[in-house]
């Protein structure tokens, strides 16, 4: 289907081009380097990735400058992955025979595979991402690439050959999207096709080589239910924050980095009704809403000239243009704070967002802080006054050393008195002790306080099933 490339003198082989390099092979990493990373422990199996043996290793790093040699690069890159593998598993066998490697059937399967892998995927990163324990994806470099594994950090033995492969993964990426990372623009927000989000840094800004890290989505939707069965949360915690989304509370989702703000935001967004229209505004889109009636926005970076920026404070203020019955913010990290409180308070009631804090408290002084920067000069008592009267409720998640992501706070936030901006905590997580097997322990437990937004539940008939739940 592609062109072959004349043929050169028996044996030979060119140097191969970085964008499609091959894998190198991976020595095994020294156990107890760092005494707080466990670096693959029984208890958790390393990503598959490592089952490769190095004789493919090695044979795909001799194969492919050879079957580069011989067919057009341009054309392969443009073949489906199913057309290109028919085309390769034609040519490798030469390649096997004229480089005389040893290798059995089920070595020249893999050996495709890797081919494939380089040419139209991400290298060494495409078992990494076809394993569905593994969450997160961070390269430090060629050399080292560590990812979160059922809520552990492991060093994986998968390797990139030179930075120069690296590189080329890394263009391969964000030019999907139509971005680039370069020298003139060393940092890059981007995501996969299947949604997953991608963060790239390059020298000179990062020193020790380029870093990418990568956070997975789930190939599957979770729902509350869900987590209250994997013990994320109390069923009691799950029935009430479903009556919140159903009832339009204004809900802000705060938690640390990597805690599971946006899988409980995914969560959250399936009790919207079906004949809603939502606006997601993210920087890179990664929210997977079930509903018919979504619209996704984007930001744009600065071109080469500084020029051409969309931010996030400019989308939220396009949305409101858009006759949304939901907003919904990937994340709150700026000026954009003072324009969804805006429009919470201007009839967008059910919208949702996610703030880094540590605790419901500071995502309210955080959240004010950030109004702060937006430029407007408010009074302190008019700027709580307007954060007190458009977020609802406010829902803490934590990810705790087990590595399991818990719900340790569900807070209703009530009004003002004086200067200060008043809250109830409805649940929490009571830590207990530690289990033989590692796992914390604990209990989710009700505050037995009725709900402000019982009223705001009633009007939609939810208010009987809110009480049973708190108990």
């Amino acid at each position: 289907m592609f062109g072959r490339k004349p043929r050169s003198e028996p044996g030979a082989v060119a140097p191969l081009p970085g964008p499609v390099d091959g894998i190198a092979a991976a020595p095994a990493p020294a156990p107890g380097v760092l005494p707080e990373i466990e670096v693959f422990p029984s208890a958790v199996s390393a990503p598959a990735a490592n089952d490769t043996p190095d004789t493919v290793q090695e044979a795909a790093r001799l194969v492919q400058p050879y079957i580069l040699e011989r067919i057009d690069s341009e054309a392969a890159s443009k073949l489906e992955r199913d057309e290109l593998r028919s085309e390769l598993a034609e040519i490798a066998p030469e390649a096997i025979r004229e480089l005389k490697l040893q290798l059995n059937h089920r070595e020249q399967d893999r050996l495709l595979t890797l081919l494939l892998d380089n040419m139209l995927g991400l290298g060494p990163l495409e078992p990494l991402l076809a394993d569905d324990t593994i969450t997160d994806i961070m390269v430090n470099g060629p050399d080292q690439i560590y990812v979160e594994q059922r809520g552990k950090l492991v060093l994986s033995p998968a390797r990139f050959r030179h930075n120069e492969h690296l590189m080329s993964v890394a263009t391969r990426i964000v030019s999907r999207i139509g971005r680039r990372v370069d020298e003139s623009s060393p940092l890059v927000d981007a995501r996969l096709p299947d949604g997953s989000r991608v963060n790239i840094i390059i020298p000179p800004l990062a020193i020790d080589g380029a870093s990418i890290s990568i956070r997975k989505f789930s190939k599957k939707a979770i729902s509350l239910d869900i987590m209250a069965n994997q013990q994320n949360l109390s069923h009691a915690m799950a029935t009430v924050l479903k009556i919140a989304s159903r009832s339009r509370l204004n809900i802000l989702i705060s938690g640390g980095t990597g805690s599971g703000k946006t899988t409980l935001l995914n969560a959250l967004s399936q009790m919207i009704a079906t004949d809603e229209r939502v606006v997601t505004i993210e920087d890179a889109a990664e929210l997977q809403l079930q509903q018919p009636h979504v619209v996704r926005l984007e930001t744009r970076p600065a071109n080469l000239e500084g020029k051409g920026e969309i931010s996030m404070r400019d989308l939220v203020k396009n949305a409101l243009r858009m006759r949304p019955d939901r907003i919904i913010l990937g994340e709150i990290r700026g000026g954009e704070a003072i324009d969804m409180l805006q429009a919470m308070n201007t009839g967008h009631d059910g919208s949702l967002g996610t703030i880094h804090a540590n605790n419901p408290r500071e995502a309210l002084t955080r959240l004010e802080n950030m109004v702060s920067m937006s430029g407007i000069n408010l009074p302190p008592r008019a700027m709580r006054a307007q954060i007190a009267g458009a977020v609802h409720m406010i829902v803490q998640v934590s990810r705790m050393r087990d590595g399991v992501r818990r719900i340790t706070s569900i807070t209703e936030v009530v009004g003002m008195e004086g200067d200060v901006v008043t809250t109830q905590e409805l649940f929490s997580f009571k830590f207990e002790g530690e289990g033989t097997d590692g796992k914390l322990k604990g209990r989710f437990e009700s505050a037995g306080l009725r709900p402000h937004f019982t009223q705001r539940a009633e009007y939609f008939g939810l208010d009987r099933v809110l009480i049973e739940a708190i108990g």
